[in-house]
């Protein structure tokens, strides 16, 4: 088997040249970003809440 026979993986690319995308690709396209804003904002909550718990247990 040849590296050209695997399947490429999907890699998202931020930003993306828009010039060329159709309406149904530019739907998609938002879709990506609102679920890396979204995957962003969860990572975020989830430091924040592990800082918070660390600035508790040394305060006190």
């Amino acid at each position: 088997m040849f590296d050209d026979d695997l399947p490429k993986p999907k890699t998202h690319e931020f930003p993306r040249p828009l010039d060329n995308l159709s309406v149904e690709e530019l739907d998609a396209y938002i879709e990506a970003l609102k679920a890396e804003i979204d995957r962003a904002q969860q990572d975020k909550d989830r430091k924040n809440g592990s800082r918070a718990a660390a600035e508790s247990f040394f305060k006190g």
